[in-house]
């Protein structure tokens, strides 16, 4: 027996990298489908539009909620949906819930106008779930998700810095394809 397990012990040693890369890349691949999945979810709440920003982290089985929305309808309805992944076994909501305001919502209004209304951002107001998202809060406005070129982001940006009551908009799009630097 003593023999078995010293023969056996190199051997081990020999195979522990790929059994451990073997596991990596299991817990990877489980991690992927996860975040998949809660893209997924998150996209198809029919209460979410371009004025509401939902992101998340993946963190093993934990995944954490971020963004803004303007009712906590959507916030408790994100949580429900996502903790019904297989997989995931808690969820942490930071979401953060806007206050209502009849300024910030006519603000919405004319930043989307303003954006959506010149011929090369059109584009980007279809669809279920259109890329580009306008956070406002007390007047600050911030552009979340993804346009095709730095033209289209710094043209975004300002239309929106043109509208009238606006603080200094944040430009948080990002360029699909560029480089995470």
């Amino acid at each position: 027996m003593k023999k078995v397990l010293l023969w056996s012990l190199p051997v081990l040693l020999t195979l522990w990298p790929a059994f451990a890369t073997a596991q990596a890349t299991g817990a990877q691949r489980s991690q992927e489908r996860i975040s998949r999945e809660v893209r997924h979810e998150l996209v198809m709440l029919p209460q979410l539009t371009i004025f509401d920003n939902l992101a998340y982290q993946v963190n093993g089985d934990n995944v954490i909620l971020l963004g803004q929305v303007r009712t906590a309808v959507l916030k408790d309805a994100a949580e429900k949906a996502v903790k019904g992944i297989e997989g995931v076994d808690t969820v942490t909501n930071k979401i953060e819930v806007l206050p209502p305001s009849p300024g910030d919502d006519r603000i919405r209004r004319q930043v989307a106008r303003a954006i959506f209304s010149d011929d090369r951002l059109f584009r980007y107001s279809m669809g279920a779930v259109p890329p580009i998202h306008i956070i406002v809060d007390g007047g600050h406005v911030a552009l979340e998700g993804v346009v095709d070129s730095q033209a289209h982001k710094d043209v975004a940006g300002i239309h929106a810095n043109g509208v009238p009551g606006v603080f200094p908009v944040q430009n948080n799009l990002r360029v699909q394809g560029a480089s995470e630097k």
